[in-house]
């Protein structure tokens, strides 16, 4: 199949905050560039495509620990070319107008990062409003923390999360792609080396007429509340320091706030983790994370000395985020995805 980029996949949009923009992400190796030159251009997909890739839509194919809502379901499915993909249906309710959603997903597929989900691609037939984007085979960050029988994650990876995730929102920043609604531990997704990647189906517009976002009190910057106003710069602090909260307890953002507000910041920590990690670097990280939650936006760090300031608390980085996270060595296939010669089949009994 070829590949057909759409009229805007070439233009590269940059911040007017960042018109020369002189810090790099940090950690990015030459391997990882070369990696993400491998990453498939943006395209658009024919509904056919999709359609045989998700044999129908199967309810079977559906993504465990994807979105679930009746209207906006992911589907996991195998497309020859391209390989495994996570496919987003959305209702037509949200996006009646065809080219505006093709603009909106195209800013968002010019987007290429190691620390990103990518987006691979849309298709706009008739009602039908879909994004692609890559497949990742050991699912969400909801599912390893929240399971019932999940293994436990050690501190070293959950501040490897956090910190990969930031990377991932400053690399939006840049790229002016300032505002990420419901930023939740179902978002952040893990690929094939078991490193933690940011969904870039969160920075897509989901409402009536694609000219709002769906929004999520819990994640949303204190000033919200009162103004009902969302500062994209805001945004990105706030969930970052949501995100890392999460990682470690499991109290709301407003309980975590008036605790860290009474100096007792450690009584947030994770009991699964007692004895685990050091009460220096614990007390760094919330440190930050009380540093985001100031009232007025101008006090709370920005994107980039967030990643500058999470990056010295990374431990053991010589160790695999696949082996910190204790997965299996092969990800397993859909078990509704049919094999090559499965499909080899089908098209001899349709021929």
């Amino acid at each position: 199949m070829g590949c057909f980029q759409s009229k805007d996949a070439d233009h590269v949009i940059t911040s007017p905050d960042h018109p020369s923009v002189q810090h790099q992400l940090e950690s990015v190796t030459e391997d990882q560039v070369e990696q993400e030159s491998q990453v498939p251009c943006f395209k658009r997909f024919a509904l056919r495509e999709l359609y045989d890739a998700t044999n129908g839509f199967s309810g079977k194919c559906i993504v465990p620990g994807g979105e679930m809502q009746a209207l906006n379901l992911v589907y996991g499915g195998m497309i020859e070319g391209t390989g495994l993909v996570a496919i987003k249906r959305l209702s037509k309710l949200t996006w009646p107008d065809a080219q505006q959603f093709v603009d909106q997903a195209t800013a968002v597929g010019n987007l290429r990062s190691k620390r990103l989900v990518n987006l691979l691609g849309y298709c706009v037939e008739g009602g039908e409003r879909l994004l692609v984007a890559e497949y990742m085979p050991y699912g969400t960050l909801s599912k390893h923390l929240f399971h019932w029988n999940r293994q436990e994650i050690p501190w070293e990876m959950r501040v490897r999360v956090a910190y990969y995730i930031a990377q991932a929102l400053d690399y939006c920043n840049i790229e002016n792609q300032k505002i990420y609604h419901d930023l939740s531990a179902s978002r952040i997704l893990f690929d094939e080396d078991g490193d933690p990647r940011l969904s870039t189906f969160g920075l897509i517009k989901n409402s009536r007429y694609g000219t709002r976002y769906s929004t999520n009190l819990t994640y949303t910057p204190p000033e919200f509340s009162e103004t009902g106003i969302i500062i994209p710069f805001s945004c990105f602090i706030s969930l970052i320091c949501h995100l890392n909260m999460r990682l470690v307890m499991n109290v709301s953002i407003c309980q975590a706030f008036d605790i860290i507000m009474e100096k007792n910041a450690m009584l947030l920590m994770d009991s699964s983790l007692e004895g685990r990690f050091e009460s220096e670097d614990a007390t760094k990280l919330l440190n930050l994370a009380s540093k985001c939650l100031q009232k007025n936006p101008e006090d709370r760090p920005d994107t980039e000395s967030l990643v500058s300031a999470a990056a010295p608390l990374q431990k053991l980085e010589e160790i695999s985020s696949h082996f910190l996270m204790g997965l299996p060595k092969n990800p397993v296939l859909l078990p509704s995805m049919p094999s090559p010669l499965r499909k080899a089949c089908s098209r001899m009994d349709r021929a």
